[in-house]
This record gives structure tokens, sequence and C-alpha cells, in this order.
């Protein structure tokens, strides 16, 4: 059968990140997290008393997302909310946070270098400036 599909730059970005998702999604789950939990906590980790709606714009997650990705955190032992000015909430990771990210990247690090490992030699400089430019 001939298959044209791959031919679309769109249709071979979709196949790659449903693939690459689903795996990482695996390795995660064994840590109990989501790629959107692990991302959450990696931008907590780098940014101490980030608001949620600074993460859900990082992120492009709407707000009435980021209500129950947090309160899955929070739930879990891994976030804590602190006051930081009138209404506002900073975002802080707990001791546990800090220990459940140290495992998430060991484990992201080890997908990562595996990821571009597929990749041949030849490309690999150019690819997250490829890919960057499609979406930022």
């Amino acid at each position: 059968m001939h298959d044209p599909l791959p031919a679309f730059p769109g249709y071979s970005l979709r196949r790659a990140a449903n693939a690459t998702g689903a795996e990482l999604s695996s390795r995660l789950g064994e840590l109990d997290l989501r790629q959107s939990d692990a991302s959450a906590l990696i931008l907590v980790g780098a940014n101490p008393g980030i608001t949620s709606s600074a993460i859900g714009r990082a992120l492009d997650i709407q707000r009435a997302n980021m209500v129950p990705l947090l309160k899955r955190l929070e739930e879990a032992g891994l976030i804590a909310r602190r006051p930081i000015n009138g209404k506002a909430q900073g975002v802080e990771l707990t001791e546990a946070g800090r220990e459940r990210l140290s495992a998430a990247m060991a484990v992201i690090t080890t997908f990562e270098a595996e990821l571009i490992a597929r990749v041949p030699q030849e490309h690999r400089a150019h690819l997250l400036p490829a890919l960057a430019a499609l979406w930022r």
C-alpha cells in the first residue's frame, strides 16, 4: 500500500509526539506522575513562589485545568501554597516534592538522552531549533 501521510510534516510530528509521549507517560507513571505534573514540578522547582497563573501560561494550560492539576499535586504532598501579596499565592515544592522532582528528572534525563540518540547525528543540532520554530 502506498502511504502518502508521512510526507506531511504535521502528520509526522503528531505521530512522533504520540509515540514519544506515550513512552514518557509510562515511565513517569511509575512515579505516580503525569507529564503535566512533572512539568509543573520542574517549573516550581526552578521558580519557587511561582503563581499558578504563571505555571498555566508557561505550560499553555487553561485555568480550569490548572486547578485540578495543582490540587492533585497538593493532595499528594508535593507542593504547598504560600501567600505572596494580598490574594496571590505562590507555589513551592515540599520536601516530598523535591524528592519526586529529583526522581522525575532522572527518568526524563534518561528518556531525553535515548530520544536524541534516535535522531541521526547530523540532525541533532537542528532538532530543537526546528521544533521551537513551530510553536514559539
